[in-house]
């Protein structure tokens, strides 16, 4: 580097051990003096000596570009500006879609508060469909027992009856035979 160029970083450089070095580069060739010759000229084919004082196309292009950023003091206020009208119309978006997003969860809440108010009703309702269905089952038992125990009973009288005809023919048996 020149000394019109003045440096902005202090660079450092560390020698490196023959370990860390890379390899030895490969013997020239053709080719190797080809991109030689390639590389001390820039795009327009000039020598990287003809140009006026070793400025580089790179540092040309940036002083063009610095210089048309500093020629109109306007801009930069009009460039604000333009932010802050762009971040202005940003927020105001964000914040409705916020409201937007708000909204749609007081719906939502309110949707799932009604569906869990259902399903308490339903499992209310499920809860006494089955104490209903238990009470039914119950009844249902105590009936079946009770036909159970009539049947019995029926029996029981048949039976009653019989043992009464039978008592009642054999006593007259027995007047008969005791006269």
């Amino acid at each position: 580097m020149s000394s019109y160029y003045p440096r902005t970083k202090d660079l450092t450089r560390t020698r490196k051990s023959l370990t860390e070095s890379p390899p030895s580069s490969p013997p020239p060739t053709d080719k190797n003096y080809r991109h030689e010759r390639l590389s001390r000229y820039d795009s327009s084919g000039e020598s990287a000596t003809d140009r006026p004082l070793g400025r580089t196309s790179s540092y040309t292009r940036r002083e063009t570009r610095l210089a048309s950023l500093g020629k109109d003091p306007d801009s930069s206020a009009k460039d604000y500006k333009k932010m802050y009208a762009e971040a202005l119309h940003e927020n105001d978006r964000l914040k409705s879609r916020l409201n937007d997003s708000k909204q749609e969860l007081v719906k939502i809440r309110s949707q799932l508060e009604k569906v869990t108010q259902r399903h308490e009703r339903i499992s209310e309702k499920s809860s006494a469909l089955e104490s209903e269905k238990r009470e039914k089952q119950a009844l249902e038992k105590r009936v079946s027992d009770m036909e159970g125990e009539i049947k019995i009973l029926t029996e029981l009288k048949s039976d009653n009856q019989r043992l009464k005809d039978e008592n009642g023919a054999l006593i007259r048996v027995i007047s008969k035979l005791s006269k």
